[in-house]
């Protein structure tokens, strides 16, 4: 894997990062550093790793040293949490979003009618 390749994935995890979370910087270290808590445990250790990696493509002797698996692995972790969601799905999520608030509305007001009601006599 050459060190374009590693610079590559980590500009899309940062491209990703920045589209789906707004976090700004100027590489994936940066935006880590900003906005990594956002991120589940699993994906910003990976990510980290992939920052890691990143760096120490720039050497050639310490590209070297590299575990392109584990390189490649990171990025799949990253790509996998980051990767946009489909219409289908976003759609979905707004409905369940507002059916629940209906019916916490609803919930909430039942439960003002019965104290009301209650209060009374």
């Amino acid at each position: 894997m050459s060190a374009i390749t590693i610079q590559q994935m980590a500009d899309r995890v940062a491209g990703l990062m920045e589209e789906r979370l707004r976090i700004r910087g100027a590489g994936l270290a940066e935006k880590l550093r900003r906005g990594g808590r956002r991120l589940p445990r699993r994906v910003r250790l990976a990510a980290e790793a992939l920052a890691e990696a990143a760096h120490r493509s720039q050497n050639p002797k310490l590209l070297l040293t590299l575990d392109e698996g584990a390189v490649a692995e990171a990025y799949d972790i990253c790509l996998r949490h980051l990767a946009p969601m489909g219409a289908g799905m976003r759609r979905r999520n707004f409905v369940s979003s507002v059916v629940a608030q209906v019916a916490f509305g609803l919930i909430v007001v039942v439960a003002l009618v019965i104290v009301v009601a209650k209060l009374r006599g």
